[in-house]
């Protein structure tokens, strides 16, 4: 069985999962939403960006596009309503010290954003839709 922990070295966080080896299984408990860390510069302008790009005007469904790693969200760049081109750069996602582009993979317009700048994401994770 995973189990998933986060643990903090140096002041930065990080998601773990653990496979439980041996014992009996204990119940898990229902995990609780973790905020997002606010960043470091911040203007008023950027507050307004990150409150929008937060907000989801429907959930995550099959078709949503999915973190392809485990990563932090640097930035979203892209909002709600907006039309994208194939292969637009819609977020910035940082992995062992890289950041990688997450590129749309249709052309289409944004449906929802499921994920905030500072967020910790898993592969599977849904990150954007597009219809």
């Amino acid at each position: 069985m995973l189990r998933k922990f986060k643990i903090s070295i140096d002041g930065k966080e990080y998601l773990v999962e653990m496979e439980e080896i041996g014992g009996v299984p204990q119940p898990i408990p229902a995990v609780q939403p973790v905020a997002a860390p606010a960043p470091k510069e911040e203007t008023p302008k950027s507050e307004e960006v990150v409150a929008a790009q937060s907000t989801s005007s429907e959930p995550a469904g099959a078709d949503a596009l999915t973190a392809p790693m485990p990563g932090t969200i640097l930035k979203v760049l892209v909002q709600v309503g907006d039309t994208v081109a194939e292969n637009q750069p819609l977020m910035i996602l940082e992995a062992m010290k890289m950041e990688n582009e997450v590129v749309a993979n249709k052309a289409g317009t944004i449906t929802g954003i499921h994920v905030a700048q500072g967020e910790v994401v898993n592969p599977g994770d849904a990150l954007i839709t597009i219809k």
